[in-house]
Parts: structure tokens; C-alpha cells; sequence
């Protein structure tokens, strides 16, 4: 859902109550920027509240550490995901559930959680600096990047006219407003087959359009969503445009790779799942970065920068599942202890 403030877009998808108020408070941002600005040297700093930040806070936290966390929303894209099934020791449980634990396990230690902060440089002279939106400049020994990732576009014409409009990113956010509806999900990966085996639960018809000759999510889940009756696949499948009426989402284009065949589906929602993009447009030239803009990473979890280390989806980390995030986080906590102490 899209909420306007005298006409003009003010939020889109799920916001805080917190995050409402900063928003509507012309002045928090000076008044946040001063208070951070007072704040005594982090022994670690953490940038990122998803599961490798939280992960990396709490075990540097354990080592006795001044720890400080960052994090423009807690949770990251967790907080957007439906069922997890694949957590290790927990059958199952929902993303806001497993992001709630992971605040009040971090809560359990002795870190300060700066939250709804957005960090927009890093520099090294000494110390690590980290400057915040706002204009603070915060000071660290260390720092751990874990920014996460946000999902991949389109990219076609009509997808950002109609966003928000029909066009959607986060089927657990929006997939209520299509019931009864017909709607597309885009991406045959993981996350596109677990969508519309959740969409179709809720609308009248899930299409599938993968790009690839075959669907590269798990074997079960495409089991799954073939099982269902209102589920239709169709691979090679190239989206083109997205079509509306001029106030919402009325269908999708797409051309058939192997045919070359032009096609046009009725929609009333598109829901986009081909992908992440990694958050680290702001650490170009302060970190090296992959050709796919992911931070480079040895085991330890030590970027090019010494005494910066990176842990989860926005590194080169090869797959981007929660359990290995924090693992990743932990091992990049421990790097950053075992750098301090042979300082």
C-alpha cells in the first residue's frame, strides 16, 4: 500500500509507527544528529539490523566489546518474508516473529541500537568514520558492513508508473489486496515459486514467468506449485511492459524467447521476485566491490580495508540464505576482535 501526504508519496509497503513520526517530525533528524554526534568511539560498529548485523553485534558484545548497531529497520528483508521453513532447529516460523528474537536477543547485551539511520560514507583516516544521513559522523576501532539487499527490478517500461498502483515487491505486504484477483509473479527462483504458492492462496490465479528455459527454484517447491490448481508456469518468458489504464495495473506484456511470439496476460497485480541487489551504492571507492557491486570478502570476513569487515547478503558470500548470514555475521565479529587484539 502507498500513503500520500498532501498529494505527495510519503511512504510505500510496511512502515513503523516510529519511522511516521520521524518522518512527520521536521526537526528529528537535527535533533538525532546532535545526540549521535556526542557519542563516545565504538570499539565495533555494525552496520545493518538483519540477521548477520544482529549476529555480529551480539557475539562482538560477548567479547566485551563497545558495540553500536546501526540499522535503517531492524530485520532487514526478514521482515518482508512469509513462511521460513529452511531455519535450522525451527520447523517453521514467519519473518516479523524470527526478526522480533533477533532484536530482543541483541537487546539482551549491552549494545546501542541506533535505529531508522541510514548510513551514507565510510572513511578510514585512523579510525574507521562512519556519516549518517543526518549529518553524524560516527567513530569505531572496526566496523561490520552488513547493509543486506533489496529486490531486483523489472526494469520495462510501466513498472514505475505503476508502482504501488498493481505493481508489487513483497507478496506478504500486498498480496491481500489482490484476493480474488488474477496476478503475475515475475522470477522462477525460490523466492518467485514460494510467492505464488502463497499468492495462491489469497487470489483467483498465479502466472509464473521465468526467463530461463527451466525454473531454478527447488525441486519441492516447484512440486508444490504445480500441485495447486491455480497455478500456471510459463518459462522463456521475456516481461516487456507493463500495461495499465492510468490508476492501476491491467496486464503484462511478455515475448516468448524460443517463438519470438509477442503475448499479453490480463492482470490486476505483478509481483516482482527475480532477485537482490546488493545495498552498497554509497561504499563505491571506499571498499572494493565485485562487477556485481557486492563487498569482497576473505574468510574472515575482512574486506580490502583493514579493520572494516562485511557479513551477509551484500558480500560475495555465494548463497544468500538467513542461516548463512549469521554465520557470516559471527565470523566477521570474530574477525574484527581478532584484528583489535593484535593491534
Amino acid at each position: 500500500p502507498s500513503v500520500y501526504l498532501n498529494g505527495e508519496l510519503f511512504s510505500q509497503g510496511a512502515i513503523t509507527l516510529e519511522k511516521i513520526i520521524q518522518k512527520l517530525d521536521v526537526n528529528a533528524e537535527k535533533r538525532q544528529a546532535e545526540a549521535l554526534k556526542n557519542k563516545a568511539d565504538f570499539d565495533v560498529l555494525v552496520v545493518g539490523g538483519g540477521p548477520a548485523g544482529a549476529a555480529a553485534s551480539i557475539y562482538a558484545a560477548r567479547k566485551g566489546l563497545n558495540t553500536g548497531i546501526v540499522a535503517e529497520r531492524f530485520g532487514g528483508q526478514v521482515a518482508d518474508t512469509v513462511g521460513i521453513e529452511n531455519f535450522i532447529s525451527v520447523q517453521y516460523t514467519e519473518g516479523p516473529k524470527l526478526v522480533n528474537s533477533l532484536e530482543a536477543h541483541v537487546r539482551e547485551y549491552n549494545v546501542d541500537i541506533m535505529n531508522n539511520q541510514r548510513a551514507v560514507a565510510l572513511r578510514k583516516d585512523g579510525k574507521v568514520q562512519l556519516e549518517l544521513q543526518n549529518g553524524a559522523v560516527l567513530n569505531s576501532k572496526t566496523v561490520i558492513l552488513s547493509p543486506g539487499a533489496r529486490w531486483r527490478e523489472m526494469n520495462v517500461p510501466g513498472e514505475q508508473e505503476y508502482r504501488g498502483k498493481g505493481v508489487a515487491y513483497c507478496p506478504h505486504c500486498d498480496g491481500p489486496l489482490f484476493k480474488g484477483k488474477k496476478v503475475a509473479v515475475i522470477g522462477g527462483g525460490n523466492s518467485g515459486i514460494e510467492a505464488a504458492i502463497d499468492l495462491a492462496g489469497i487470489v483467483d490465479h498465479v502466472t509464473v514467468l521465468e526467463f530461463a528455459a527451466e525454473l531454478r527454484a527447488d525441486a519441492v517447491l516447484v512440486k508444490k506449485a504445480k500441485s495447486m490448481g491455480n497455478i500456471n508456469i510459463i518459462t522463456e518468458a521475456q516481461s516487456t511492459e507493463v500495461t495499465g489504464d492510468g490508476s492501476k495495473v491491467n496486464g503484462i506484456n511478455y515475448t516468448d524467447r524460443k517463438t519470438g511470439d509477442k503475448h499479453h496476460i490480463e492482470l490486476a497485480g505483478i509481483f516482482v521476485q527475480i532477485g537482490l541487489v546488493p545495498n552498497t551504492e554509497w561504499l563505491r571507492g571506499a571498499v572494493e566491490l565485485s562487477p556485481r557491486g557486492e563487498i569482497i570478502v576473505d574468510e574472515r570476513g575482512q574486506t580490502s580495508v583493514p579493520g572494516v569487515f562485511a557479513a551477509g547478503d551484500a558480500t560475495t558470500a555465494p548463497y544468500k540464505q538467513i542461516i548463512i548470514a549469521m554465520g557470516s555475521g559471527a565470523n566477521a565479529a570474530l574477525g574484527a576482535f581478532d584484528y583489535m587484539i593484535r593491534q
